[in-house]
């Protein structure tokens, strides 16, 4: 019988998170404190982390151990499924084999609690009372909603306008699980303001959010800052999801020639390819693919530099692909994708040539999002539909060529809530946006001027 879903059982549950740190060719660069232009230290990150994340985001060891009470809550969802595509690829013709990791099963719909869970965890064990973050789609809002609901802690999210306004069932999702959900430029915070009186229509942008959820932070003794994607410890918190699948494919005698995932600030696509990358640094043959939107091509047409991890110039700058702090994306329907930034390890990774990456308009990636649907049953957010339509193109790739190869790309969540989305690709109304380099250029003469 062939099989189509590959599972684990739940004490075949990964027991310790991969930090691949230990293993890059090269050691990351330092993260500098915005003010100072000086590496940062530990003292500078105690008012928005608690000194276990810290810990964990300069660490350099392989392998951190996962605690058991974050083990405990994990078992509600994990280990996810991987699932054998066998209908697209009958659908598509090819001789490719086709593997998605489905992350969608969580209680949020998507990969987000994996690190949500964990950040809750050693903030509570630290005192915090409240966890101050933002959101654009709402998956990561969603996802701290949750843990800080199962930990006993306030959740305040800053919500990019433009999807609070596109999302309203995310929103409600967070208010069910007991956050306080904030339009994002708000006037709540004097970044909020200051956005506001530049301009009172300001659609938002994740720079704009997170300046907002630090400086709610740094400005109150009980609230710590909680972030969903970019940093170190947050892509390690991921790694969860990688690790199982390697393990899946075991029991199937298989191997990914190539690992695809959705990138926009890099847990995703980290989350799922770090730990093969691990193999390619000891030699084994496998390429990394992170997608990313035309409306906000941070690794195709970003410039490598240190810059601001948000519009207000509060967090530190790292060294990573950017489109400029100041970069306002448009109203696409992958809220999640539209950060100005890269994670700085994603960022080292491909400008080592270590990765690969690729940038799909919109129109296409929904095309590729209902043919899936239409084959294997789920509905992809938008977000996730970057990976299945790279996915597709390599099947189809494989197709052309007359030879095999294995896929594996990461369903990092359901699109049940993004169904407006599906309803204006269906009438014809998404257009493509391909982010005009006039302005990324413009953008780019405010990073920050640091020698390195």
């Amino acid at each position: 019988m062939s099989v189509t879903k590959i599972l684990l059982d739940e004490k075949q549950m990964p027991r310790q998170w991969y930090n691949i740190m230990a293993d890059m060719p090269n050691p990351p660069a330092p993260p500098l404190h915005p003010a100072t232009g000086e590496p940062v230290k530990p003292d500078d990150l105690a008012p928005l982390f608690p000194m276990a994340i810290i810990e964990q985001e300069v660490s350099q060891e392989r392998w951190i151990d996962i605690p058991e009470e974050v083990l405990d809550i994990y078992r509600l969802w994990r280990p996810t499924p991987l699932y054998r595509a066998r209908r697209l690829e009958k659908a598509l013709g090819t001789p490719a084999k086709i593997y998605y990791k489905y992350e969608g099963v969580s209680p949020a719909g998507s990969h987000k609690p994996n690190t949500a869970v964990a950040q809750a965890y050693y903030n509570k064990k630290e005192g915090v009372k409240r966890l101050a973050t933002e959101t654009g789609a709402g998956q990561w809002g969603s996802a701290l909603s949750l843990a800080c609901s199962l930990f006993g802690l306030e959740c305040t999210v800053y919500m990019v306008k433009v999807s609070y306004e596109q999302k309203p069932y995310r929103r409600s999702l967070m208010q069910v699980w007991g956050a306080e959900v904030i339009p994002s430029p708000s006037t709540r915070t004097e970044a909020g303001r200051k956005i506001l009186e530049a301009d009172p229509d300001s659609p938002g942008s994740l720079g704009i959010a997170i300046s907002e959820a630090a400086e709610d932070a740094a400005t109150h003794e009980d609230t710590k800052y909680a972030l969903g994607s970019v940093l170190n410890h947050v892509l390690m918190h991921q790694t969860v999801i990688g690790l199982e699948a390697k393990a899946q494919l075991e029991l199937v005698g298989d191997y990914p020639d190539v690992v695809i995932g959705a990138c926009g600030g890099g847990s995703n696509f980290g989350g799922l390819a770090f730990p093969f990358l691990a193999d390619k640094f000891a030699g084994k043959e496998v390429r990394a693919l992170a997608v990313e939107p035309t409306a906000c091509p941070t690794l195709t047409k970003g410039h490598y530099a240190y810059d601001y991890g948000d519009t207000a110039k509060l967090a530190p700058m790292m060294l990573m692909y950017t489109l400029g702090h100041t970069f306002v994306p448009p109203g696409i329907h992958a809220g999640g994708l539209r950060y100005h930034g890269d994670s700085p390890l994603v960022s080292q990774l491909y400008h080592e040539g270590l990765i690969e990456a690729k940038a799909l308009p919109q129109r296409a990636i929904f095309q590729g999002a209902v043919l899936f649907a239409q084959n294997e049953g789920i509905l992809p957010a938008p977000e996730s539909a970057h990976a299945v339509q790279a996915a597709i193109e390599e099947a189809l790739e494989a197709k052309e060529a007359g030879e095999p190869r294995t896929i594996l790309f990461g369903l990092s969540g359901h699109g049940h809530f993004d169904l407006a989305a599906y309803d204006a690709y269906l009438a014809g109304k998404l257009e493509d946006y391909e982010y005009p380099e006039e302005l990324i250029q413009e953008a780019l003469q405010d990073l920050p001027q640091v020698s390195r």
